[in-house]
């Protein structure tokens, strides 16, 4: 069984190219949104407040928090913190576009960077692989609980998606509530993501390959007595540099053993008690749409499956706006009501 698929309150129906999935994963992290949104985000940027939180193990995040423009009479609507995609960051097209739009409709946002993304390499020696929850989870807990009575929201993206899911699947075990989990596009089961990327369109693998070299290049050069990764450099796919990292300078027992260790195919979410909503395109070049056929069917999980979109798209103009921004406004304002 899997769990029900929901209809979205406004229908997503991109026309002309705009309906091409590469079109749309493209489209929302490329230079002309990008251009767009410079100018659209001036003074959000203006007023982000830069906060570093320590998570119980020493390891530093670094996020972003914007109040938005109220009359002292009132309130933010809630806080929502948002998580980027592997090698994105809180300044990534798909995190500010969401975040211009939340501030538009009254919610505080923080944009919380993952460690050894955005300007966040020499805030902790050890690198990031996406097995690193535990300080995620952490520092999220100190964000809900500095709230108080205020509802707590969570949306990610891709890889943030699927730290979404599993914050939430953990919240209960660490004493924290979230009012809402909303995951776009998420990570289910990485193997078959990295297929997909290893057999796809090749401007994918590129993309992620050029990313991380200019992410560990960073990294050598602010720790160059813990770091020599001149053999890394030389391999030129995914795979092979994934298994170069895992075995080198991780403690896990092998490539299939790291990629499991943050899969949430299977029966993983079964667990799942806060109310959570996956959405994902059935077109989505990188995250295959048979991963979803496969997640549990319990009463706190909806997966809401669109014909199109692509990966994190759902551009649904040439403004670059996309339609994802106000479908979240109405989930998480429904559930201010609900």
């Amino acid at each position: 069984m899997h769990p029900e698929v929901s209809g979205p309150v406004a229908e997503f129906k991109p026309q002309g190219w705009l309906a091409n999935p590469h079109v749309q994963s493209l489209l929302t992290s490329g230079p002309w949104r990008k251009l767009a949104l410079k100018r659209r985000a001036r003074d959000y940027l203006v007023r982000s407040r830069a906060e570093l939180w320590r998570a119980w193990d020493g390891t530093r995040l670094l996020g972003f928090r914007n109040r938005p423009l109220l009359t002292e009479q009132n309130r933010p609507r809630g806080l929502v913190i948002l998580l980027h995609g592997w090698e994105g960051s809180a300044e990534s097209n798909y995190m500010l576009s969401t975040a211009l739009a939340l501030d538009a409709a009254g919610f505080e946002t923080f944009r919380l960077n993952f460690r050894d993304h955005g300007p966040t390499h020499h805030l902790n020696e050890d690198l990031f692989h996406s097995c690193r929850l535990a300080e995620v989870i952490d520092v999220i807990a100190q964000l809900r609980r500095a709230c108080g009575d205020r509802p707590v929201f969570l949306a990610g993206f891709s890889l943030g998606g699927n730290f979404a899911l599993r914050v939430a699947r953990a919240a209960p075990d660490y004493g924290f509530d979230l009012a809402r989990t909303v995951a776009v596009s998420p990570v289910i089961r990485p193997r078959h993501v990295l297929d997909a990327l290893e057999n796809g369109w090749a401007v994918y693998h590129h993309y992620f390959v050029r990313k991380w070299r200019r992410s560990l290049k960073i990294k050598q050069s602010l720790y160059p007595d813990r770091y020599d990764l001149a053999a890394w450099f030389r391999i030129t796919d995914l795979r092979g540099q994934t298994r170069w990292l895992v075995d080198n300078l991780t403690p896990f027992g092998g490539l299939d053993e790291y990629l499991e260790g943050y899969s949430i195919g299977g029966d993983y979410l079964d667990g799942l008690e806060s109310s959570t909503l996956i959405i994902t395109a059935a077109d989505d070049p990188i995250i295959p749409v048979s991963d979803f056929h496969g997640l549990p069917d319990i009463p706190a999980l909806d997966v809401e499956l669109l014909e199109r979109g692509g990966h994190c798209g759902f551009i649904d103009s040439w403004r670059m706006h996309s339609w994802i921004e106000q479908r979240l406004i109405g989930e998480l304002c429904r559930h201010l009501t609900s």
